[in-house]
């Protein structure tokens, strides 16, 4: 396992989702950004996680499914099974923690990791009140992971990578945790136009925005940490709620059912597009030879 030092963009995000920890309720906010990482209503008195199936936040307290920082589902894209070992990027308050322990069992096992000393200590108060034996929460970077070598059945990571400054270190060490034929099952948010250096300072990049990789950057960047069968693919559905939800900016002249035809054809169009994306890799393996969850 590496050391790593934070670096000041670590620093600005521990500081940011620190703040976001402290409060009660959702990390979602009312915001005019260019994306959402948020599936939550911005109304305090209609708060609701709409990234999940109703089905699988049944039973958890509103205080626990409705936190979420979140651009997607990765549970169901997981397709997670009885017994299998679970590692949550940026676990944050432990939501798809909690879920992937439901998934797998009391014969499986899931390790959320975390930069953020407040979303830990909210993340732990969470598995106390909801009484999951099969959950632990490291502290660690997702550049530096604080988890053993081939240890890990899947990887799920819910609109975290995007903050990382280092994101092909972080795919390196997603390939180093898993096991020969694991897997990644990720939400997180993509452009479709490099964004410029500048454009990466402040809030924005907190914000899941202007940290984006391009498709085909994320594509590159998971091909030489040496994944396989990489799809990296538009979570419509996850659009249009953010558009419902006016978490996501656009010109107001352009209709729900343009955007969804932009993002088809987005590499032909000027603007820049920050959207949430599900994508999925696996690790080369004998697993992988005979059968894996994504086939």
């Amino acid at each position: 396992m590496t050391t790593q030092t934070p670096t000041p963009t670590h620093q600005a995000v521990q500081e940011y989702y620190g703040n976001v920890a402290r409060e009660a309720g959702s990390c979602c906010e009312p915001s005019n950004a260019a994306s959402t990482c948020c599936g939550t209503s911005t109304n305090p008195e209609k708060i609701q996680n709409e990234l999940y199936p109703a089905e699988l936040l049944a039973g958890l307290p509103a205080e626990v499914a409705n936190f979420t920082a979140g651009s997607g589902d990765p549970i169901s894209l997981a397709r997670l099974q009885p017994g299998e070992t679970v590692l949550d990027l940026g676990s944050g308050g432990g939501l798809d923690c909690f879920l992937a322990a439901r998934q797998v069992g009391p014969s499986g096992h899931v390790i959320g990791v975390d930069m953020t000393p407040e979303m830990l200590a909210r993340a732990r108060s969470n598995a106390e009140r909801v009484s999951f034996q099969n959950v632990e929460f490291r502290e660690g970077y997702l550049e530096a992971l604080p988890v053993e070598d081939n240890s890990i059945d899947v990887i799920i990571s819910n609109c975290v990578i995007n903050l990382s400054p280092d994101k092909p270190q972080v795919f390196r060490e997603m390939m180093r945790v898993l096991k020969p034929g694991g897997r990644i099952a990720v939400s997180d948010m993509v452009t479709n136009h490099p964004l410029s250096q500048e454009a990466g300072k402040g809030k924005d990049w907190c914000g899941c925005t202007a940290g984006a990789l391009t498709d085909k950057t994320y594509n590159k960047d998971l091909s030489e940490a040496g994944f396989i069968a990489i799809r990296i693919e538009p979570n419509f559905e996850a659009v249009m709620k953010a558009v419902d939800s006016g978490h996501v900016r656009s010109p107001k002249e352009i209709t729900k059912q343009q955007i969804l035809t932009d993002i088809r054809d987005w590499d032909k169009i000027d603007r820049t597009m920050i959207v949430p994306h599900k994508i999925t890799a696996i690790k080369p393996g004998l697993k992988e030879k005979v059968g894996n969850g994504f086939n």
